[in-house]
């Protein structure tokens, strides 16, 4: 049985394409057990984030018949009706197996070295692993990849001078404004990165923190945690007047904020400059605001061009990081036959 790992990401798809094909977390558990009663694979996992959707699966098709499957499977779970071309990557063995370390490594990702990815993938592993989708082959190769990056940190300096998303929103803010002491920061949906990136104003000196959130539990946990104020979800733009800096990142299938309603909502900030930050997939801000005088929106893909600027280190290293990657797949798939490759989730692993 052959690993397959079929996807887009933000090397071959732009936002406006992956956010197509995103899947919000409620749905995979769903999607999952639809995949396997295709019978089309025997064992899937996918990830789904801002920069990727991929699907790992163990399939006894032969590989040019299940990439022809997923590739279907996956445009008819989103309606999409568009043509594909250089957009989706087909990868066997052993470039599935290198891909999925490289991954979780975060050679793959779009802040070279960054670990927020790493996060993401055992969260889509172990949701796979509670629904009953993996088995011996995922549970053996996943398991070797977060050894593997754990070992890549640990021998070489990837990391050094790392720069997350949350860093880059930091970097924006402060070219943008002198002082991040004397503005306010509101944060759209309380998720990992958007609380990430709230933290790290915070330790800029950022000290007004407004959160809003669907969930008026999680909006409120995370400003006590912040040292901020919780707002309704339903009224945080009667708050907009005061806010400098708007982080959003929510799972809306749709834009929060447009054109039509932003216009109206500037009138009130005596034309003081606004940035909007969108770390959403599927987006959060309508591009078209950009247009509008004093308004700077980044989304994820805009994020690349600043954090090129501190990847001179990394990039030295990844030619190390590279060839231990090759060194840990060869020995992976030459220590047992595909079928025989580890035996439960649990199983013990050398890195």
């Amino acid at each position: 049985m052959s690993l397959l790992v079929l996807g887009l990401n933000h090397r071959t798809a732009p936002v406006a394409i992956r956010e197509r094909f995103a899947f919000g977390e409620a749905r995979v558990p769903a999607v999952l057990q639809t995949l396997r009663e295709t019978r089309l694979v025997t064992e899937v996992v996918i990830l789904s984030t801002c920069n990727r959707v991929e699907i790992y699966a163990v399939t006894t098709l032969p590989p040019a018949q299940a990439f022809t499957e997923l590739q279907d499977f996956l445009v008819r779970c989103h309606d999409y009706r568009d043509p594909l071309t250089d957009e989706i990557y087909r990868l066997t063995e052993p470039q599935s197996v290198e891909h999925l370390f490289r991954v979780a490594c975060g050679l793959d990702s779009m802040v070279l070295g960054e670990t927020e990815v790493l996060g993401q993938l055992k969260k889509a592993y172990e949701l796979a692993l509670h629904y009953g989708h993996t088995g011996p082959r995922l549970n053996k190769v996943f398991q070797r990849a977060f050894h593997v990056a754990k070992y890549v940190r640990t021998e070489t300096q990837i990391q050094r001078g790392n720069i997350s998303v949350a860093s880059v929103a930091v970097e924006l803010a402060e070219k943008i404004f002198s002082r991040l002491s004397e503005r306010t920061v509101m944060v759209v949906g309380a998720g990992d990165t958007s609380e990430k990136t709230a933290r790290a104003l915070v330790s800029r000196g950022v000290t007004r923190v407004l959160v809003t959130n669907r969930s008026a539990e999680r909006a409120t946990s995370l400003a006590a945690t912040l040292g901020g104020r919780a707002v309704r979800f339903e009224d945080w733009a009667a708050e907009f007047a005061r806010v400098d800096i708007l982080i959003s990142s929510t799972s809306s299938p749709g834009f929060l904020l447009d054109r039509p309603r932003l216009e109206p909502l500037l009138r009130q900030r005596s034309r003081a400059p606004l940035l909007l930050v969108d770390i959403a997939v599927p987006r959060d801000i309508d591009p078209a605001v950009n247009q509008l005088e004093n308004v700077f929106l980044y989304n994820v893909d805009d994020l690349q061009e600043i954090a090129d600027g501190a990847l001179g280190q990394r990039r030295r290293e990844v030619a190390r990081c590279e060839a231990i990657i090759r060194e840990k797949v060869k020995s992976l798939l030459a220590s047992a036959p595909a079928r025989t490759l580890g035996r439960t989730a649990h199983s013990p692993l050398h890195a």
